[in-house]
Parts: C-alpha cells; structure tokens; sequence
C-alpha cells in the first residue's frame, strides 16, 4: 500500500495542470489556438510535401519504367512480324537476278528486325519484365532463326523448313510476345491508377488541412483583435496569406498534371500502342501474300489474310479506332485497300499459274506494284505512329517539369508558416507574464 503513494501523489498534480490548459482563461485558450495551429500546419506540411514526392516518384515510374516498357513489348511484337515477312520476300527472291535490289533490301530489313528483336528481349530482360516469357521468347528466336537459316540455305525448292519457321513464329513467338504487351500494359494501367490514387489524396488533404488551417488562422485573428482590442496581427495575416498562395497553386499543380497524364495516355500513348499493333497486323497480313505464294496456293495463307484484312478495316479495333481521327483513318484505309486490291491480283496471277508474274508483281517496286502500295501504305501509319509517341513524351516533359521543385515547397512556406504563429502571440503571452 505504502508503495503506491507515490503515484496517488502525483494524480492531484496532472489534475491540476490539465485545469490550467483547459481552464477558461486567456492564456490557457491562447496555448489551445496555438497548440491547434502548429498541429494542423505540421500535419499539413508533411502531407502535402510527402504527396507532391509521391506524385513526383509515380510520374517518372510512368516516365521511365511503365510506358517504355509497353512500347518496347509493343515494337518487339512488331519487329518478329515483319521479321518474317523479310524471311518470306527472301525466298521468293533467291534465284532470280532481276530482283537481286528487292533481294538485297529485304536482307537488310531482316537484319534490323533482328537487332531490335535483340534489343528489345534485352531491354525487357534487363528490367525484369516478365522474365519467364523473355526466357521462352529467347530460346524460341533462336529456334526460329535455326529454321530460317536452313529455309535460306534450301531455297525455294524445300518450303519446308520456312513453314517450320512462320509455325514457331505465330504459335509460340507471336502469342508470347503479345502476353508480354498485355503484361506491359498492364502494368501501365497499374501505374496511372496509382499516380490517380495519390492525386485524389493530395487534392483531399490540401482541401481539408488546408482548409481548417485557413480557418484556425483567421479564427484566432478575429479572437485576439477582439480580446486584445488589436485590429492586425501582420503575422497572422502573412501566415494567412501564405497558405492560401501556397494551396491555391498546390491543388492547381495535383490537377493540372493529373489531367494532363490522362489525356496524353488517352489521346497519345493508347493510340500509339494501337498503331503499333495494327501495324504489325498489316505486316504479317502482307507476310500471308508471299506465304501463298511459297506454299503454292495453300489456302489457309489466303484465309489468313482475309482475317486480318477484316480486322484491320473494322470500326471497332483496326486503323480508324487507332488513328483517331477520320482524316487519318480515311488516308490509311485507303492505302490499306489499295495493297488489298493488289494482293487479290496476286492471288489471282498464282491462281491462273502465273507464278513469276505474282511474284514480279508482289516484290516490285515500282507504282502499281503490291510493294509500293504496301510502302505507300505502311509510311502513313509509321508517321502517325511516331508523331503519337512524340506528343507521349512531350507531354510527360512538361508535366516533369510542372512538378519540379513541388516536394520542397510545402515545407519551406508551411515551415515560414510555424515561425510566424508562434511570433504572432509572443507578445500576447508576455502580456500575462
């Protein structure tokens, strides 16, 4: 019993001193404004300061990480179509001198598929995007390399081994990669979810502790001019007026670059990744031109084709959903419909026996032929496709630039904000003294 005084001793003390904050005096509301004041400024100091780091970290992850790699995953998918479609100009060209030039300009097409097949399964390595289907892509390029060296090496008399290669390629090549884009993308989606997360936070926070800052200060300035019979407090109403300059640009700052994302996702990125798909679509569906010709007429290269055409004119997944807008899309699909019409000849030429003239009118260049419409075709996607991806990184530039220096702004006016409040009843307190 006697070793529990001690602490009976003491709760009359605590009492007392929790009276005195309470207590219904001047100095003990002075030290409540204050109190409250300096909490509210702390808490929104480092709120604000952690948000704008977070927005700032989660758009160079958009930046840096996210968005290169589902372009990459999405340039990869394109380069192992037209990686084929070199392979099958190739062994319609071996053998005959007047189209040694398509020859040679198909080789080197094929050679640079191949080095961004390379770089971009590095780059995907590199980043540990989804190294299982990276590991399954490297060893199934290299089976399909082994198959078209020996397709190259037979020729045209042994089609065998060139359909052993175009099987690695659209049953393992092509849906790995294309589980790879989806994978990016995914990740992208994830990314922007979580800037957005961030975003509607910041903006909640700044709203409400900034707001019931902006309170306390005006509160406690009308309260001491009433108390004190003083109109100003030059503190207090810098104090105000920071916060105020620095919430108003702060929550404009979290909005501005928020939307400017959005839109350069949905009007740049998105379309960008679309045409990169239905440009490979085309590729390979031009690809189904020369195959038919190298399998002597196998229909299922026809159907192919025909599939992918359809796709590629449709409203809802082809070039007019992907260009995103009809001056672009009508310009296209015009071209699209042009090759289309060229292949149809083609098709007819090998049909009637006509080998060598399809195969004339498929390799050469010049207008009229399926590879000028095709050039003619393809040059228009690649140009809005680069320009898509273009304004993707022009946008993302601005909106870094928009939030440099945000991270320390909070904590230098809020900080200015903790020195003023304290000064703005320094001489209250001396009053009572």
């Amino acid at each position: 019993m006697a070793a529990r005084l001690p602490y009976l001793e003491a709760v009359p003390a605590v009492l007392e001193a929790t009276r005195r904050l309470v207590r219904p005096e001047t100095p003990a509301r002075l030290r409540l404004w204050l109190a409250a004041t300096l909490l509210i400024t702390a808490a929104l100091l480092v709120s604000t300061s952690l948000v704008m780091a977070r927005v700032q970290h989660q758009v160079r992850v958009i930046g840096d990480e996210a968005a290169p790699q589902a372009a990459n995953a999405a340039d990869l998918y394109f380069a192992l179509s037209d990686l084929d479609a070199q392979v099958a100009r190739l062994l319609l060209t071996t053998g005959r001198d007047e189209l040694a030039g398509t020859r040679i300009d198909a080789l080197g097409a094929y050679r640079e598929r191949g080095r961004q097949v390379d770089a971009a399964l590095q780059s995907a390595l590199a980043t540990g995007d989804s190294p299982e289907l990276v590991l399954r892509l490297l060893n199934g390029v290299g089976d399909y390399r082994e198959r078209v060296w020996q397709a190259l090496t037979a020729g045209p008399a042994a089609p065998g081994y060139y359909t052993q290669a175009t099987n690695i390629l659209h049953l393992d090549l092509l849906p790995a990669a294309t589980s790879l884009r989806e994978a990016s993308e995914q990740r992208l989606s994830q990314a922007y979810e979580a800037e957005r997360a961030t975003q509607t936070a910041g903006v909640i926070l700044a709203v409400v502790l900034g707001g019931a800052l902006v309170i306390l200060l005006i509160a406690l300035q009308v309260w001491l001019a009433r108390r004190f019979r003083r109109v100003l407090n030059p503190a207090l109403i810098t104090a105000t007026t920071l916060t105020v300059l620095l919430l108003i640009p702060l929550v404009g700052v979290l909005v501005v670059q928020d939307r400017a994302l959005a839109e350069a996702r949905d009007r740049s990125l998105v379309p960008f990744l679309e045409l990169s798909r239905v440009r490979a679509v085309s590729y390979d569906a031009a690809a189904d031109t020369s195959r038919y010709l190298i399998s002597d007429g196998l229909d299922l290269y026809r159907q192919d084709f025909d599939r992918k055409a359809e796709a590629l004119q449709s409203g809802e997944s082809g070039l007019a959903a992907a260009a995103g807008g009809p001056h672009h899309s009508d310009q296209m699909l015009d071209r699209w419909r042009a090759y289309r019409a060229g292949h149809e000849r083609i098709v007819k030429l090998a049909d009637d026996g006509k080998r060598a003239e399809a195969v004339a009118a498929l390799t050469g260049i010049g207008r009229g032929d399926a590879a000028f419409d095709f050039s003619y075709y393809d040059a228009a996607v690649a140009e809005l496709t680069a320009s898509r991806r273009n304004d993707f990184d022009v946008t993302l530039r601005d909106v870094r630039l928009l939030l440099t220096g945000w991270p320390y702004v909070p904590a230098a006016v809020l900080g200015l904000v903790l020195l003023l409040v304290p000064l703005s009843v320094r001489k209250r307190f001396a009053e009572f003294r």
